[in-house]
């Protein structure tokens, strides 16, 4: 497929559509045909295909970003909490997910779990879900019960959409998510080849776009920016290579982002957005699909902060594998300030990079962060520290 717009066209849409607080593209899809529904959903990770099986539009939710002012959010939760919840709250509070049908809350933390419990108690009329996942892997078990989270799910939304959710349809729409997910593999490779071509903070904008846009249009977007992105010329700098960790989540301002590429760092890997890169692999079409589905999430998962891990000897090695296949020389830790999961880790995941010599540093954020001087100046300090000692 040729391209017909240039890698500035392409990211300028996506910034307008993660500008836009109000959701006008997920408010148009649901308008253009009558009886069609909005079901949305919070970072890390829900199964997309069950709610694009039921005919519904899976919108991510991942807070309200630095340029929403949390006035009446506030009132719901205590200050020594992350920003996203209350952000979050004001979104709704303030209307700007009226339109929205159901919305579900993954399992990430106690503070995501207790939120699902106020949107309930504030928005009765939304079809609600805390969306469980197991923590024991074997298929008897933690198999059996995701099965059946699975199942809940599905019956929740056909109730909401007054149609059944066929086994054919979820083949199909599983079909449409794994093309997407090797789409998003193939940008974050080629990312990884030549970070000069795919910028971060591009990469970043492209990616929150696939959290409103239909899956389909998200898919013909990345088809577009790949094509793009390699027919540029782009000059390559001597930038460190790093792996940044700890923000799958609370998202960190796009500045920031920006910020760490000018102290002369390129990123070859991060964790911003988990939702379509979570399952590693093609999904399989065929037999029972939420048997497939259920079998990808025990097997072929992402590991994360966010994840329960039984074996403390594979504790971070994804980390590892992650610095090791990107070829990056370093690790820049990022979390949101009061991030249970993340910062809980984090000390666990140095050991693990100092066991092998792998320089990290770490730092902490809110989405409405406005100050990144600091933060430029303390990844050039790290990235100029890279080149100094790693040179012959």
């Amino acid at each position: 497929m040729g391209t017909t717009r240039s890698t500035a066209e392409i990211v300028a849409q996506c910034q307008e559509i993660f500008d836009d607080l109000d959701f006008t593209r997920a408010r148009q899809w649901k308008e253009a045909q009558p009886g069609r529904k909005v079901v949305a959903y919070m970072p890390v990770y829900v199964p997309c295909e069950i709610v694009h099986a039921a005919g519904m539009l899976p919108l991510g939710i991942l807070g309200g970003g630095e340029n929403m002012e949390v006035i009446h959010g506030d009132a719901y939760y205590q200050s020594y909490i992350c920003r996203i919840p209350r952000s979050t709250l004001e979104l709704g509070i303030t209307g700007k997910l009226s339109f929205v049908d159901g919305f579900l809350f993954p399992s990430i933390c106690d503070v995501i779990r207790n939120l699902s419990g106020i949107w309930k108690l504030l928005f009765p009329d939304v079809y609600v879900r805390y969306f469980d996942v197991p923590q024991n892997y074997q298929d008897g078990v933690g198999g059996t019960y995701y099965v059946k989270e699975l199942q809940e799910l599905r019956e929740g939304l056909e109730r909401v959409g007054g149609r059944k959710v066929t086994d054919e349809a979820l083949r199909a729409s599983i079909a449409t998510y794994n093309e997407n997910r090797r789409l998003v593999r193939d940008v974050y490779a080629l990312r990884a080849r030549a970070p000069w071509l795919v910028p971060t903070s591009e990469v970043y904008l492209v990616m929150r776009a696939g959290m409103v846009l239909p899956v389909e249009e998200h898919s013909l977007m990345l088809r577009e920016y790949l094509a793009a992105a390699q027919a540029e010329q782009r000059p390559m700098r001597d930038n460190c290579r790093v792996v940044v960790n700890g923000v799958f989540c609370e998202q960190p301002p796009l500045n920031l982002i920006k910020a760490i590429e000018m102290s002369g760092c390129y990123v070859v890997d991060d964790d911003f957005m988990l939702v379509n890169r979570w399952l590693l692999d093609d999904v399989p079409t065929s037999g029972d699909p939420l048997q497939a589905l259920s079998q990808a999430f025990l097997h072929r998962s992402a590991d994360t902060s966010a994840k329960y891990q039984p074996d403390l000897a594979l504790k971070g090695k994804y980390l590892l594998d992650a610095v090791k296949d990107r070829g990056a020389e370093g690790v820049i830790f990022a979390a949101p300030s009061f991030c249970d999961p993340a910062l809980l880790e984090r000390p666990m995941l140095e050991s693990r990079l100092e066991a092998v010599d792998v320089p990290h540093i770490g730092f902490k954020y809110a989405e409405n962060s406005g100050q990144m001087q600091p933060v430029r100046e303390q990844a050039g300090t790290f990235a100029d520290s890279i080149k100094l000692w790693s040179a012959p």
